[in-house]
């Protein structure tokens, strides 16, 4: 597969707004509800024949699957789900025949705890596997579970239900039935190329086996078990060996921090008839010892070659290595100061695409390569975002998703001329006011204790000469994420951005801040010294911003505030406990106040004094440590469902800041998790958080 990059062809959209010549001055100012209507793709998947991609758009919090389809590759929608009601879509999987597509509906994709029910239905939720042809016929349920895993010859899919591996047949004939019974919780289902075997990952707390299922024998093997975690395996083209990885085992786990070195990582091939497993490849000792993942779904690529491509960070950046099949030295595909995240493996298994930010730190653009390659060779570029590359089976290039300062995440087609094709233009609201969008600006940030970091400045379109603007300090959560320099490619940032945007069109200089621990600038960033609970070296990060600021002709610096989610949340509370004299006030989604609710005090029972000392900074390290410097206003916005920052962490904030008579408020949604699944409570939230800035350092417009 070849490309020749061309410019790309922009969305219809943008053509007849240009015709009408709608330009900023002339359009009133844009609404929230406006900056968030455009629908967000998310699971885009190829289909393994006839060219066809699908992929769930979220309208408004209506999710829905939509496909594309040669010759016209005009997006239609095949299910018909109406209601914002906090019910995501996920998982998809085509048959092989192109004809339907499995998918989840409802559940919890990220913590597989029991089903989410943000919006309190009486009768309560689940999580259903459903299949629904291209044809038009209703949606059909296949069985409760989830990871749809659909057979190579079509007739049945293997799924995960309560931790078990089951297989229901998609003629609907015959009772869903549980293939194993086993101990551990089963996840990672993958065919083998001809359907005669299963393998999968066997979860066993504190280690994991690879476990492969033969149908005709009613079998089930576990590959070179060990006390360690086996994870990610993937089929030989002839179906006869399995390759994994192998990460050590690793007991008392110190919670949260920076991990530079630790116990080797390797990567084994097992021969599926026997079990027996061997070492092909390990890591060096020191940087790179720890893996670190890709986003990806696949970790490891068995090429047509005879090669495995892999992640690794030997040189302290996530980079493509491959490795002969039978052992060897690391062939470093991707060399260079940047870092790989999703990648595909075309169809003839010949080459990977993509995404990375080679060349262009703060976006990310997709390549290709051959296992055998050094240098990767280019598929996009520009002031866009690229990500999440499908090769589609017809050859007709590749599809991907993209967005860029003013026009949000949209699905796009490559063709192999190299040109850029949107789909789904028709999906945009009429009213979305792209044009009324600023482009952020890259900006060097200096730390308090001389770190440099990146940061995205958002700025009002019509400042005025000599005007100080209130402005705000933007944290993403995560920690590993990065914010780019245009709309991101995860929903949640997706949103945020567009709160961004908002925000400098009433008047606010907005600095989106990339502090240490995050993602995008290498390993030794990610994995920052004293980061989080261990030290919270983040807060100089977060007094680097506001210096910054200060310095700013165009800043007022009496009126900087904060805001972020999660671990963003995090550090807005610990910028308000212990610099209130910097910052006005903030808004606070979700937070971390006291890093022991998330951490089990005795971390190492083994070793009471050690998990006493680590209790202790754990405590010194959150903001509920230095309530008693906190004066400024905050805004405390969380659902009481949330699985990932325990909802206490606000209880025990709200009772600090009353005994201190600090001013708060507070927003909580019943039955709400961490990322809203409900756009009314995205809505609600952001109109909080605007008014609260408004009223405290806008001058109460």
């Amino acid at each position: 597969m070849r490309f020749r990059l061309r410019v790309c062809s922009m969305m219809p959209l943008l053509a007849v707004l240009a015709g009408l010549g709608l330009a900023v001055a002339q359009q009133k100012p844009f609404t929230l509800e406006q900056v968030m209507s455009a629908p967000f793709p998310s699971d885009l998947v190829a289909a393994p024949a006839g060219g066809k991609m699908a992929w769930v758009f979220d309208v408004c919090g209506v999710r829905n699957i939509w496909v594309a389809e040669p010759p016209d590759y005009k997006a239609r929608e095949v299910t018909s789900y109406a209601e914002d009601d906090g019910q995501e879509i996920d998982e998809l999987a085509w048959t092989p025949d192109a004809r339907a597509i499995v998918y989840v509906r409802g559940g919890d994709f990220e913590t597989n705890r029991e089903a989410p029910n943000p919006r309190s239905i009486p009768q309560g939720v689940e999580q259903d596997i459903w299949m629904v042809t291209l044809t038009g016929d209703l949606p059909r349920k296949v069985a409760a579970g989830h990871t749809p895993a659909v057979s190579p010859r079509g007739d049945a899919v293997a799924y995960v239900y309560k931790g078990q591996v089951w297989l229901a047949t998609l003629n609907g004939n015959d009772k869903p039935m549980q293939l194993v019974h086993a101990g551990g919780k089963a996840e990672g289902l993958h065919w083998s190329p001809d359907g005669s075997n299963l393998a999968f990952v066997s979860g066993r707390d504190e280690h994991s086996f690879i476990g492969v299922y033969d149908f005709s024998q009613k079998s089930l093997r576990y590959l070179d078990p060990s006390v360690d975690r086996d994870r990610d395996p993937v089929w030989s083209p002839d179906g006869k060996q399995v390759a994994y990885l192998r990460l050590p085992a690793k007991s008392g786990e110190e919670g949260f921090g920076p991990r530079r070195a630790g116990p080797p990582w390797s990567i084994r091939v097992a021969d599926v008839a026997t079990g027996v497993g061997r070492e092909i490849w390990r890591a060096h000792e020191g940087q790179g010892s720890v893996f670190h993942a890709l986003s990806a779904e696949q970790q490891l690529f068995w090429m047509a070659g005879g090669q495995l491509v892999f992640p690794w960070e030997g040189d302290g950046w996530l980079h493509l290595h491959s490795i002969p099949v039978g052992g060897g030295a690391a062939t470093p595909m991707t060399p260079g100061d940047f870092e790989v995240e999703n990648v595909v493996q075309t169809p003839d298994r010949r080459e990977v695409i993509f995404s990375s930010n080679q060349d262009d730190t703060d976006r990310r653009h997709l390549w290709r390569e051959v296992a055998s390659a050094t240098q990767p060779i280019r598929i996009t570029s520009g002031q866009g975002i690229e990500w999440a590359p499908v090769v589609l089976s017809d050859g007709q290039g590749i599809a991907l998703l993209r967005s860029d300062a003013q026009w949000p995440a949209r699905p796009a087609q490559v063709d192999q001329d190299g040109v850029v094709h949107d789909l789904a233009s028709g999906s945009m609201p009429s009213d979305f006011p792209a044009a009324q969008l600023v482009a952020p600006q890259l900006v060097m940030i200096t730390a308090t204790d001389g770190m440099k970091m990146h940061g995205q400045i958002f700025t009002p379109s019509t400042p005025r000469a000599g005007e100080r603007h209130p402005a705000l300090v933007f944290f993403h959560g995560g920690s590993r994420r990065q914010m780019l320099l245009g709309w991101h490619y995860m929903q949640y940032y997706h949103n945020a951005y567009a709160l961004n945007q908002y925000l400098a069109s009433r008047g606010y200089i907005v600095l989106s801040v990339n502090y240490r621990s995050g993602i995008g600038y290498g390993m030794e960033f990610r994995e920052a010294l004293n980061y989080g609970a261990t030290g919270a070296s983040e807060f100089n990060d977060v007094q680097g911003a506001g210096n910054y600021l200060r310095s700013r002709p165009d800043v007022d610096p009496g009126r900087i505030g904060l805001w972020g989610g999660s671990y963003g949340g995090y550090l807005t509370a610990l910028g308000l406990a212990r610099a209130s004299d910097m910052f006005a006030c903030g808004v606070d989604f979700h937070g971390v106040h006291d890093w022991n609710l998330e951490f089990p005090r005795t971390v190492n029972p083994e070793d009471p004094q050690k998990a006493e000392k680590w209790a202790r900074v754990a405590y010194e390290s959150s903001p509920l440590a230095d309530v008693k410097t906190w004066r400024s206003p905050v805004l405390l916005i969380q659902g009481d469902d949330d699985r990932n920052v325990s909802f206490s962490n606000m209880v025990v904030l709200v009772e600090a800041l009353r005994k201190q008579g600090v001013e708060f408020q507070q927003i909580v949604f019943p039955d709400e998790v961490h990322a809203f699944l409900t756009h009314k409570h995205w809505l609600t939230a952001y109109h909080a958080a605007a008014d609260f800035f408004d009223k405290h350092i806008n001058g109460g417009r």
